[in-house]
């Protein structure tokens, strides 16, 4: 395999004109960490974009950052949280998950948008791009959108570039809105409640006034595994739904009194802070009771996104058929499953119940014989499907960029 590392943007442009001219298609990574996830490509050739990895400009009192799309994420959560600083989306590791060094960029970040917890709340990543430079799939350099918070010059390319999987362009350069840390955070936690109980509590807290930024439920088979992060929280063997208030330190106390109250009918709550509450809140976001470590490591992984008031039928089903494990979160709208394997990954039944409520569902973690044999991605309706193709051909009509990443039996 051909490996191009590129220094520069104009390097970008060059190698993609070559490669445009040769029909070569190409294979786009960072430090190639969420390879794993989607069809193997049809390619020979990477575009390694590792040495893109500067920080631009980064302007606390402004909230934006403007990075290089080889910038390894974990350094610049490093970089901003020392200003006190956040990415809002709160976006996934998925080393654990997939059994990879975290070596995560923050091209990568935007191209698999997986947002964690706090998406009910602050939006996905694609919510937080104001800005971006790439070269498309006719070797030519763009921009879209700005260094400022309201851009609505035009249309938004930066939606469509957050998500793509890097079928549509080679971003570059990134600029990124940021948010000032929450001086405090208290999560409640009930416990013992079914999935539908459950369901129904964290609708109830997300339809409060209490301002509520994260609502999660480990059902008692997600403790199985002996998860890092759950410390004492998993000792008692019992479902736990999860409720995160943030703020002020006086105002995320206040609301969470007032929750527990409203949450009464439920059971009684207890509260953990500040850092106790954030290793939960990550063991969540980063899915570590389905880790490649653990035990369920050899088993496959789906993300199912659904509307949250069917997440816990959808969820109760899926295991009981199966003999699965459901976590879920964004109040019931992402179920994370793992399921027993199975040459199809179970397939059949995850899109069945996902299509019934409207829902999507990616298969996240499965062996390479498996994706070859399943769609990892949720088959599109047709009309989405020819709009989506439209879509993709007006920024590379040759198909160069990670060709049969997202669907079998690709343009070839």
């Amino acid at each position: 395999m051909d490996t191009l590392k590129v220094r520069d943007a104009k390097d970008v442009e060059e190698v993609m004109r070559a490669a445009i001219a040769n029909e070569q298609p190409l294979e786009i990574i960072g430090h190639g960490s969420k390879r794993g996830i989607g069809h193997a490509m049809a390619t020979n050739a990477v575009l390694d974009l590792s040495a893109l990895n500067a920080v631009t400009a980064y302007e606390p009192n402004e909230l934006i950052v403007t990075l290089q799309a080889g910038a390894p994420l974990a350094d610049v959560l490093s970089l901003i949280d020392a200003k006190n600083q956040q990415f809002a989306f709160e976006p996934m590791n998925t080393a654990p998950l997939l059994g990879t060094p975290a070596l995560g960029t923050i091209g990568g970040m935007i191209a698999a948008g997986l947002a964690g917890p706090r998406r009910i709340r602050a939006g996905g990543a694609r919510d937080h791009l104001l800005g971006a430079h790439a070269v498309s799939g006719f070797g030519d350099s763009f921009k879209t959108g700005g260094k400022v918070v309201k851009n609505v010059t035009g249309y938004d390319l930066c939606k469509l570039l957050a998500g793509s999987w890097g079928t549509l362009s080679v971003m570059t350069e990134v600029t990124l809105k940021v948010m000032p840390k929450p001086e405090a955070e208290r999560t409640l936690l009930l416990r013992g409640l079914d999935d539908a109980a459950a369901n129904k509590a964290m609708t109830v807290a997300l339809g409060s006034p209490f301002d509520v930024s994260g609502a999660a439920h480990l059902p008692y088979q997600a403790f199985r595994a002996g998860t890092d992060g759950l410390g004492d929280l998993a000792g008692q063997g019992e479902p736990l739904t999860m409720l995160r208030l943030e703020g002020i330190t006086a105002s995320a106390a206040h609301r969470a009194g007032s929750l527990r109250e409203l949450l009464a009918p439920f059971g009684t709550a207890t509260l953990i802070e500040d850092a106790t509450s954030a290793a939960l809140w990550a063991t969540v976001r980063d899915v570590l009771p389905f880790a490649a470590g653990g035990a369920l490591g050899a088993w496959p992984v789906w993300r199912i996104v659904c509307p949250p008031a069917s997440g816990a039928a959808i969820g109760t089903l899926l295991a009981r058929e199966t003999g699965g494990d459901v976590i879920y979160d964004w109040g019931g709208g992402l179920i994370w499953a793992a399921l027993p394997p199975k040459d199809d990954a179970h397939a059949p039944a995850v899109r069945m119940r996902a299509n019934a409520v409207g829902g999507h569902a990616t298969l996240i973690r499965a062996a390479e014989d498996v994706r070859r044999d399943v769609d990892v991605f949720h088959p599109q309706a047709s009309g989405i499907a020819a709009l989506s193709e439209r879509v993709r051909a007006s920024f590379d009509p040759k198909a160069i960029l990670n060709r049969g990443r997202l669907s079998r039996g690709a343009v070839a």
